[in-house]
């Protein structure tokens, strides 16, 4: 029983090191989080920053962006292994929308800005 439990975690890391390499080859700028370290983020002119804690469900993490001219806004979930979310700026009509990602793969959280392919 022991050994297909490190036989599946060892899947595991090497398809979430798969999928990470996916996203470089797409031409995507990614960055590793730290724990509780705010990380700069830019979705086409909204700045703002990430960051995650660790939590006994999961790792928590937040975001908050602003335009400069509105109120700023918060997003905030709480990510298991393997699960990401999506935090997407859309663009002029016709226009491809820009989105970062911040996926969770093991015990790293990654930071991924890519303009979305429809």
């Amino acid at each position: 029983m022991m050994k297909k439990s490190i036989l599946l975690g060892g899947m595991l890391l090497i398809a979430a090191a798969v999928a990470i390499s996916v996203l470089f080859d797409q031409g995507a700028d990614a960055a590793e989080l730290q724990p509780a370290e705010p990380h700069a983020i830019e979705i086409d002119g909204v700045k703002g920053v990430a960051y995650y804690t660790v939590e006994r469900d999961g790792y928590r993490v937040v975001a908050t962006l602003a335009d400069g001219e509105g109120q700023p806004v918060r997003f905030v979930g709480t990510l298991a292994p393997g699960q990401k979310l999506t935090i997407s700026v859309p663009r002029e009509e016709g226009g491809v929308p820009v989105a970062t990602e911040i996926a969770r793969a093991g015990d790293k959280v990654f930071v991924t800005s890519a303009i979305l392919t429809q």
